[in-house]
């Protein structure tokens, strides 16, 4: 197999795998001190802010706008070598990466390739729910739920209608309780409007969580005030309860219940994205490789894993990080700096993960937040949401946009971007 055509240089070859949270952050880091040769592999051309996923899906902003192309936040550096690719397996012994465009040699590797969706072994259930771990699953659902408000208003058959136009999340963590809030809205401001055959009585939301209460791993408070905002909003939330099947058309509880329905939303875990080339001795549970405070994994020196794929302790967190973009990010800062000390022969500083602390919208107005000695409920909570998601954002044109979206959605109580957009099928 032929090399992938990147410049020999005398500079040390960082290779990047993923271009997250974790992976865009450590590669801008270590452009900027110009001591290593970067190469980004990513199987996009672009950065994705996936906080905002559910809001694509819900027609309330563009893909266009949570999305930034990696060329373009790059484009005056030399030093760095975007390759659009997957990696199907690293060899380690040789220090390379195999590649569908060819092998990929590398000095140091580090692997941010994130996590996937974890539908914890139900095949079954894989195959005919929707997940919201990218841009284009995000467009998939939005066109899914508005092909199927049209099919509902000519539909005669009750039980039919009812496949339609139901929906159920599954996984009361920030995700589903974002996405339970914002059909909430949709079927309170949107649907009355664009759907007035239909009669909205009959539009069940169902969040079903397999733990006792919502978003685990924040505040007690937290929990039932988003259950409370949800409930009002005339969600159904079923706690304590796990889903033991999906067939596409029903859905089963474990206590025997079925819920008819033609989506089902899945957010009930994740899982790392595994990858070809590490002892079993590497992995940790979850599908994370087991990485020491220093980033590096487990029986490799040149070898570093960040992000949700890394499984690292600590005293406060003995079963690993969370798996949140704050972690993602303070991984970066902390490596691109053990990088920069390796080139310079300094040693290298331990991770301590610091909780900026977690938050969740549920619906207009609605928010529940927690910080360090703080924390938040209702519309101070909401707006506090909105403008730490809008600074997070790259790019100036990309912040305008979805900061003139919201406001216009606010103002009007209206989502533009109704669009059932559908691509075409290619002739093979």
């Amino acid at each position: 197999m032929l090399k992938i055509n990147i410049p020999e240089t005398d500079k040390k070859r960082v290779v990047i795998v993923g271009g997250g949270f974790a992976g865009l952050s450590l590669a801008r880091k270590l452009i900027k001190k110009k001591q290593y040769q970067v190469v980004l592999i990513d199987k996009n051309n672009y950065h994705q802010f996936q906080p905002l996923f559910y809001q694509v899906a819900m027609a309330g902003l563009e893909p266009s706008s949570i999305v930034f192309p990696f060329r373009k936040i790059f484009q005056n550096e030399k030093d760095i070598h975007i390759r659009v690719t997957e990696v199907e397996e690293i060899q380690t012994e040789k220090n390379c990466l195999i590649t569908p465009l060819g092998i990929c040699k590398y000095d140091y590797l580090v692997l941010a390739t994130g996590a996937v969706t974890n539908y914890f072994g139900n095949e079954v259930i894989a195959a005919n729910s929707i997940s919201m771990k990218s841009v284009s699953e995000a467009l998939y659902l939005r066109n899914q739920i508005f092909e199927d408000y049209e099919k509902a208003i000519s539909s005669t058959d009750y039980d039919e209608r009812q496949e339609y136009i139901d929906i159920v999340i599954v996984g009361g963590g920030p995700t589903g309780v974002e996405v339970a809030g914002a059909l909430a809205d949709m079927k309170k401001f949107v649907l009355t409007k664009d759907y007035p055959e239909l009669d909205i009585r009959e539009v069940d939301i169902w969040l079903i969580q397999g733990n006792p209460e919502l978003l685990t791993g924040m505040s007690e408070n937290a929990s039932e005030k988003a259950k409370l905002y949800l409930e009002k909003l005339g969600v159904n939330v079923v706690l304590n309860t796990r889903v033991i099947d999906y067939d596409g058309k029903f859905i089963t509880l474990e206590n025997g219940k079925t819920i008819p329905t033609k989506k089902v939303i899945w957010a009930a875990g994740v899982t790392g994205n595994f990858m070809k080339g590490f002892p079993q001795s590497a992995w940790a549970s979850g599908n994370r490789l087991k990485t020491n405070a220093f980033h590096q994994v487990e029986g490799f020196s040149n070898i570093f894993a960040i992000g949700d794929l890394a499984f690292t302790t600590e005293e406060k967190y003995p079963k690993g990080h969370p798996q949140v973009a704050q972690v993602a990010i303070q991984q970066a800062k902390n490596l691109g700096n053990n990088l920069q000390c390796l080139a310079s022969g300094k040693q290298f500083s331990p991770f301590s993960y610091r909780d900026l602390g977690s938050m969740a919208t549920i619906g207009r107005n609605k928010a529940v937040a927690d910080f360090p000695g703080m924390k938040l409920q209702g519309w101070l909570a909401w707006v506090t949401w909105l403008f730490v998601h809008l600074f997070q954002i790259l790019g100036a044109k990309n912040k305008l946009f979805v900061f003139m979206n919201w406001v216009w959605n606010y103002i009007t109580y209206d989502q533009p971007l109704r669009l059932i957009i559908k691509p075409k099928q290619q002739n093979k």
